[in-house]
């Protein structure tokens, strides 16, 4: 769920978070220079890929196909299959799906089965969804987290929001690689790596990084491995990911989905959402995903705020008129990124938006390790539970377990990285200790009276803009992760909304633009996206280069 904005949030090194607090208030930016490509050697021959029929297709058209008789639940779900053992497992070898569903054919004929008889469900039918691995499934796949310590973890029950996909026809096609335990082992990980998985590639760029913690799906979807698939954040984990591979990603208010059978970080930030190649699709998803969980307290905020079906706010013409505050705190860290937001601000302006320039509030720069020590407190506590919740046959039973078996299996688990952040997270004490109270409390105060509620007041804003994320950087796994500058934390560590959209390339390496808000304003966020998303159309297809475009 958390990138390493969280778990390197007591380190000395330069980070996604620390780079937010301390680089960007001094003005620094790194500019692209073009004219140095002509000093790269040549990259490697590109991997063949063929053209694949379902290449960008969306829910809509897959709808209309079998409802012509063209496709069938069970012909669309082995297409993906076909592709994934062309491209994932062979060729490029993204490495983007950690398991297949052994059950997904079977479960796709009843799908088609039940149409003829009844008609579909919804625009959910028959529809193949990838989910990340740390999702239940109460069926013949694991749910590890990437961790070899939960190997053969079978869940006692669905997870409520896998429930709510089974219910709205979806097909459960596999689970996906990830950050192991959503990257909140270390200080220094790399993302998309998983002591089960191993490494997931950006099919931008091979030699490239997906970031995290939803890797997998963010890999999965772009390279057209699914329809859509599902991730999870705590902070940046949804956005990130969907950013550096070029497609939409919804990251709900804290509440709108139930996190009950998650792998959990932290209650206080962890959520579900949509990770897909379009708004339309990411709505559709939401709808399915939105629902009010008796085990999951925190989702009965939504009730009267939520809505049975997010498409009704997809307006092409849903920028006039809005006002858009650019958060100016988030810019700087690179000039081709700038340049992207400038040319993006100009559609927003041509196409009726005002924009508010700059919209900044000082409060979002002090959260400072606020947000890692209530994190750690979390995790602890709600791993625990999780873990608990599996019963006595689960492989561990708590995270000193956890601790104990990465010690125990150095070689496997933990050849490129440590897990110091889970030391520390078993050296904090109960929830009821002071000091977290203390950082849970200024955390919400800054972020959202003093943050994201105060600036929206103060210019009358209908929601808030930043570059989401920069350019994927080549992994690292000596080093670990390349971070120059995240918008999620702002949004994240209060509980509000978030959505990311491509709004360009930086040497054939997607860019994403943010928009978030106040909580419970998903309907605002997609009427703008989706305005943004129609009027601009960045998002183009991967092309599995071996190396960046230079």
């Amino acid at each position: 769920m958390p990138d390493n904005r969280e778990s390197k949030s007591d380190s000395g090194h330069l980070n996604r978070r620390t780079f937010l607090r301390t680089g960007l208030t001094g003005g620094i930016a790194v500019a692209a220079f073009p004219a140095l490509a002509g000093t790269s050697p040549c990259p490697p021959p590109s991997p063949e890929v063929k053209s694949f029929e379902l290449d960008e297709t969306t829910i809509a058209e897959l709808q209309k196909g079998m409802s012509s008789g063209k496709y069938t639940a069970r012909s669309i779900t082995q297409k993906y299959l076909t592709r994934i053992t062309a491209i994932d497992k062979k060729g490029p070898t993204l490495n983007s799906i950690i398991e297949l569903n052994p059950d997904a054919l079977k479960n796709a004929d009843e799908l088609d089965k039940e149409r003829k008889a009844k008609g579909p469900r919804g625009p959910l039918h028959g529809i193949p969804v990838l989910i990340k691995d740390n999702i239940d499934t109460a069926d013949r796949m694991a749910t590890t987290a990437g961790s070899l310590a939960l190997v053969g973890s079978r869940p006692p029950a669905d997870s409520f929001l896998v429930q709510r996909l089974r219910a709205a026809g979806a097909v459960i096609l596999g689970k996906t690689n990830l950050s192991e335990w959503a990257n909140i082992r270390a200080s220094r990980s790399t993302s998309g790596w998983s002591g089960r998985g191993g490494l997931t590639k950006n099919p931008y760029a091979l030699d490239r990084n997906c970031s995290g913690s939803s890797s997998g799906t963010g890999s999965a979807v772009a390279a057209s491995l699914c329809v859509v698939g599902v991730g999870t954040e705590t902070d940046g984990s949804i956005v990130s990911p969907s950013s550096i591979c070029g497609i939409v990603g919804i990251k709900p208010t804290v509440g709108l989905v139930s996190r009950t059978g998650v792998i959990p970080i932290s209650h206080t930030q962890d959520t579900a959402g949509p990770m897909t190649r379009t708004v339309r699709d990411a709505a559709i998803v939401l709808s399915a995903l939105a629902g009010i969980d008796p085990e999951d307290k925190a989702t009965e905020e939504s009730r009267g705020k939520s809505f049975a079906d997010y498409t009704q706010f997809l307006d092409p013409k849903g920028l006039q008129g809005a006002r858009i505050g650019v958060v100016r705190r988030y810019f700087g860290f690179h000039g081709a990124v700038d340049a992207l937001m400038k040319e993006a601000f100009d559609a927003l302006k041509k196409n009726g938006a005002v924009i508010v320039d700059p919209a900044d509030s000082d409060a979002l720069g002090q959260l400072g390790d606020a947000e890692g020590t209530v994190l750690q407190y979390d995790l602890k506590a709600d791993l625990n539970a999780y873990l608990a919740r599996l019963g006595p046959g689960a492989p561990v039973h708590s995270l000193k377990e956890i601790i104990e078996f990465n010690e125990r299996n150095k070689k496997t688990e933990m050849p490129y990285f440590g897990q110091e952040t889970f030391i520390k997270a078993e050296a904090r004490g109960p929830l009821t200790d002071k000091e977290y109270i203390e950082a849970r409390d200024k955390n919400l105060r800054l972020s959202r009276a003093e943050g994201i509620d105060a600036v929206m007041d103060k210019f009358k804003l209908d929601a808030l803009i930043a570059p989401t994320e920069s350019p994927a950087w080549v992994t690292d796994l000596v080093t670990g992760d390349h971070f120059l500058c995240s918008s999620s934390t702002a949004a994240a560590v209060a509980g509000y909304p978030h959505i990311t959209v491509p709004a360009g390339f930086v040497f054939g390496l997607p860019v994403g633009i943010s928009f978030f808000g106040r909580a419970w304003s998903e309907p605002v966020l997609i009427r703008l996206a989706f305005a943004f998303e129609q009027a601009t159309k960045f998002r183009k297809p991967p092309r599995f280069l071996p190396t960046a475009d230079l």
